[in-house]
């Protein structure tokens, strides 16, 4: 008898892996399609990467920190909670996938808003859980009775939401923490560039869970680093189920420096709030229709000359774009985003490029 291809799990084989933004090779490209920080991180976290490293890098021969104490030990202290709180993880999304696989399941659904992060899907069938989705109303709220009466057994809520770049105000999430049954969890990953956060709902409710990244406000999308604030019930549910070592000795000791530095903090996010602001102006200006953003991005709908916003205006857009090597996203599957492009916010001169490249398919 001749071996065959191996089969998966049938709820692996049905499922479809998630699609990132697209990473561009060779040179001269302007990314404005994953949302990375534009500027270069903290000098506090690439001094602490030398450091870690010693003289020739002989400390990479020993494991790191099995629980990343270093990062668990920063993130305490800038928010205020005990280190047994702090759960670290290889970026957020292994933090979203480490609750997934604790909460979710066969017979056990997660929820979402639509629209939200695509991932949360993906996780979501590798663990064989259902996915229930609670819509956006098209006044960008959402309805908190819906959420809370959604059966599912794990709620991740992003906040401020992507891709629309909308934040709901700590008022409505506390709201739905009051009467959600379940998990509830605000993934902030865009919370650097917001007027305010949920940090300290997890020592007011034990079913709140908030998440956090290093790549998106503090520049430090390659090195893979995020971490979850939890009641300390979830987060000694969340350390069973985590792999050993899931943080790298150099992610851990780069983003306990970084989270520790204000001051670069707060100027780099001044800069780019100040950015997405221009940008935001000049494209209205253009006749565009751009959604007020509390994220590092914006999600404006293009309107050529004479036009009126459509999908084909978006794709037209997206391709002429691209054809100047200028890269942003499109998300086609929903109607409060199927006629918008999502721009990430870079640098003033990248943002006056896709201006300008803006202007000219808008003339035609």
């Amino acid at each position: 008898m001749k071996p065959s291809d191996p089969k998966a799990n049938p709820h692996i084989e049905a499922m479809q892996a998630y699609t990132p933004g697209e990473q561009p090779q060779g040179g001269g490209w302007i990314k404005l399609n994953t949302n990375e920080n534009p500027y270069p991180p903290s000098s506090k976290a690439v001094e602490a990467i030398r450091v870690a490293l010693g003289d020739n890098g002989t400390l990479l021969r020993l494991y790191p920190s099995p629980d990343s104490t270093p990062l668990r030990e920063a993130a305490a202290r800038v928010h205020g909670y005990s280190p047994e709180s702090i759960v670290a993880g290889n970026g957020s999304d292994d933090i979203l996938n480490l609750l997934i696989r604790a909460y979710a399941g066969p017979g056990r659904s997660i929820g979402m808003l639509d629209p939200s992060y695509s991932l949360y899907p993906v996780l979501a069938a590798a663990q064989g859980a259902a996915v229930v989705k609670v819509p956006v109303k098209a006044d960008y709220t959402f309805d908190v009775d819906a959420v809370a009466k959604c059966g599912a057994s794990v709620f991740f809520l992003t906040n401020p939401n992507a891709p629309l770049g909308v934040a709901f105000a700590v008022e409505r999430v506390i709201a739905l923490a009051k009467v959600f049954p379940g998990l509830l969890v605000v993934d902030e990953a865009y919370v650097a560039f917001a007027g305010e956060s949920c940090v300290d709902l997890p020592k007011q409710f034990p079913n709140v869970v908030v998440t956090r990244t290093l790549s998106k406000g503090h520049a430090l999308a390659g090195l893979r680093a995020g971490y979850a604030i939890c009641p300390l019930g979830v987060a000694a549910v969340l350390h069973r189920v985590r792999d050993s070592y899931n943080l790298d000795r150099l992610a851990q000791v780069a983003a306990a420096a970084a989270l520790q530095d204000d001051a670069w903090l707060n100027e780099t996010v001044g800069k780019i709030t100040a950015t997405r602001r221009r940008l935001m102006d000049a494209l209205r200006g253009l006749g565009w229709k751009v959604n007020e953003s509390s994220a590092n991005f914006v999600l404006a709908e293009p309107v050529a000359k004479g036009g009126v916003a459509s999908v084909q205006a978006a794709e037209s857009a997206f391709e002429f774009l691209r054809s100047k090597k200028i890269l942003v996203r499109r998300f086609p599957n929903h109607f409060l985003t199927e006629k918008a492009l999502r721009i990430t916010v870079g640098t003033d001169a990248e943002a006056d490029a896709l201006v300008a490249a803006a202007g000219v398919w808008t003339k035609g």
